[in-house]
């Protein structure tokens, strides 16, 4: 029987020392990662040369190849090394791309700047590929079952509030770095100093990484470590085509649950490779200038959000969970139709990310809770292709719908961009809502009724 309300926040407050490392290098690399994100696409045109249409496709390719890498190997690897040496890995590869990219614009020729920041966003997207399992499995490895609902939440919680502290600082930084290294003014040129606010990133990086390595120590994680390895089943006996359908891709309720979800997930993809663009361009230059202030709306409600949300929706079925979360993010996209107003951006970010909140760390704990314990990483990889998918395709088109509906200079039009991609997120919530019966059934017979209850 799981725990009330303020008990599970009080039990998951006393969590083992594991827990709380595992969440601060999840609290680090929210700062970093997603401070980077949110800039990437603007770096990449005004500092490394790109247009946006190649802006939005490169950053559209390293998202993707972070969950690429997680789903070709970057789960299997944080399985076999085990969470504490996957996290010192993984980011030690990350503090290398990070290095690489920022100092990419110094290497000289065009060719040679161009090589260098695609060659960084590689490194960077093998590191994250192997750190995103890594985490999900430490959640796992460092909660029981009175806590997995709230440790999946924190997860996502603590990731975020990483993001609103390195979205509040990040305006600040590049003012200061473009005054005084740039010789710019933020107020006439909104996306200058983003080189200052990535080296701030860096820096995070590699405090993390000191962090990990000297206090996440071997007996540490053989003291805490909760669960217990489920041996591999001895499957010898089976032939080629009876393994292979063993497999949980074979599993059609499974496949549909995370396929369906592609549409909304656009919508996450939009908020670093269409929003960037859409605040500069869309609205003045001091809104622009605080650009990351927006983004950092939607961390700030996930931050409160999400563990409130879980603790008093745990009893509730994932299904039921993810068609009120989708369909409240898709319908938000439909704020911002009318005009271009601060006011509606707001209100946007904050439904938006209210929906996020009522699905996104459920997702996990399911897929979590099917897994054995030994393959948690396999499984969040296999479960992370059609957000690769989201991120990969979203890039091909967010570019080029920019440039139609909101160019830098002439005629916009951002309220018809909205509209579609509004509609198109609706096909989640009501593909959920056609094979809800069908989704339950698939919960109860894989034995997570408890979890998806």
């Amino acid at each position: 029987m799981r725990p009330g309300f303020v008990e599970s926040f009080r039990i998951l407050f006393r969590a083992s020392r594991g827990f709380w490392l595992v969440n601060s290098v999840n609290f680090g690399d929210g700062i970093a990662y997603f401070g980077m994100l949110g800039l990437m696409t603007l770096f990449m045109q005004r500092n490394v040369g790109f247009s946006t249409d190649t802006a939005t496709k490169s950053i559209s390719l390293f998202s993707g190849l972070v969950t690429l890498t997680m789903a070709l190997g970057g789960g299997w690897l944080s399985d076999r090394l085990g969470v504490r040496r996957a996290l010192s890995l993984s980011m030690g590869v990350v503090l290398i791309g990070r290095v690489l990219l920022v100092q990419s614009p110094l290497l000289g020729g065009e060719a040679l700047i161009h090589m260098g920041a695609w060659t960084a966003l590689i490194i960077m997207s093998i590191g994250e590929g192997v750190l995103q399992p890594a985490l999900y499995a430490g959640v796992k490895e460092y909660t029981d079952a009175r806590t997995a609902t709230l440790g999946y939440a924190f997860l996502y919680s603590i990731m975020n509030l990483g993001i609103v502290a390195g979205e509040a600082l990040s305006p600040v930084i590049r003012q200061v770095w473009a005054a005084r290294i740039e010789h710019l003014d933020v107020n006439e040129v909104p996306t200058a100093g983003i080189s200052g606010s990535f080296w701030f990133f860096i820096g995070i990086t590699a405090i993390v990484l000191l962090i990990n390595i000297f206090f996440f120590t071997r007996k540490i994680e053989l003291r805490d470590r909760v669960v217990v390895d489920e041996p591999v089943a001895d499957d010898t006996h089976l032939n080629f085509f009876e393994k292979i359908r063993n497999l949980p891709i074979m599993d059609l309720r499974f496949l549909y649950f995370i396929f369906i979800l592609l549409p909304v997930r656009t919508l996450f993809a939009h908020q670093f490779l269409t929003m960037p663009d859409y605040v500069t361009r869309a609205f003045p230059a001091e809104v622009g200038r605080y650009w990351e202030w927006v983004y950092a709306i939607n961390p700030t409600v996930i931050v409160i959000g999400v563990p409130l949300i879980a603790a008093l929706t745990q009893r509730r079925k994932v299904v039921d969970m993810m068609i009120a979360g989708t369909l409240v993010s898709a319908l938000s996209c439909f704020i911002l139709v009318p005009h271009t107003s601060v006011t509606l951006l707001v209100t946007y970010m904050i439904i938006w990310s209210l929906g996020e909140a009522m699905w996104s760390s459920r997702f996990l704990e399911y897929i979590a809770d099917i897994a054995p314990s030994n393959r948690v990483g396999i499984y969040m990889g296999i479960a992370g292709i059609p957000w690769f998918l989201a991120k990969f395709v979203t890039g091909f088109y967010a570019g080029s719908m920019l440039d139609r509906f909101v160019p830098l200079h002439g005629p916009q039009d951002p309220g018809s961009l909205w509209l579609i991609y509004g509609i198109s997120a609706l096909v989640s919530p009501l593909g959920l809502i056609v094979a809800r019966s069908w989704l339950i059934r698939a919960v109860h017979n894989q034995g997570v009724g408890e979890a998806a209850a």
